[in-house]
């Protein structure tokens, strides 16, 4: 069964408008590759994709190396707010961009939903 990006698109958008602080979101391939994504102005999805593959690959590693096992979220915290990569099975990861005010427990619950309902549509 072909992958739906349209549906995968949508529920991406209903995130971001409906998740308070929330500015973006992206699904990926871990190769790097946009799957869909609903970021803010400005912001190119395959640049974003990239990078955010980079990350995972080197996130991995880290845990690998210092024996913390498989990764399951990699947190980037600065002052203008968060990335936040989440696995979302083994196909694709879901990044989602947060500003400084998100309350961080509310913001892991909404993303485990969302990754939930991305991982029906993946299948």
């Amino acid at each position: 069964m072909a992958i739906n990006t349209e549906k995968l698109g949508i529920v991406l958008q209903n995130f971001v408008t409906a998740t308070s602080d929330v500015q973006g979101a992206a699904l990926v391939t871990p190769d790097g590759l946009p799957l869909a994504a609903s970021l803010p102005g400005g912001m190119d999805d395959e640049r974003v994709s990239a990078m955010s593959a980079a990350m995972l690959s080197l996130g991995e590693r880290i845990g690998s190396e210092l024996g913390r096992g498989g990764i399951d979220r990699i947190f980037v915290e600065g002052n203008q707010g968060y990335g936040i990569l989440t696995s979302c099975g083994e196909d694709a990861v879901f990044l989602v961009l947060a500003n400084s005010a998100a309350k961080q427990g509310v913001l892991m619950l909404e993303i485990k939903r969302a990754v939930s309902e991305l991982k029906l549509l993946l299948a």
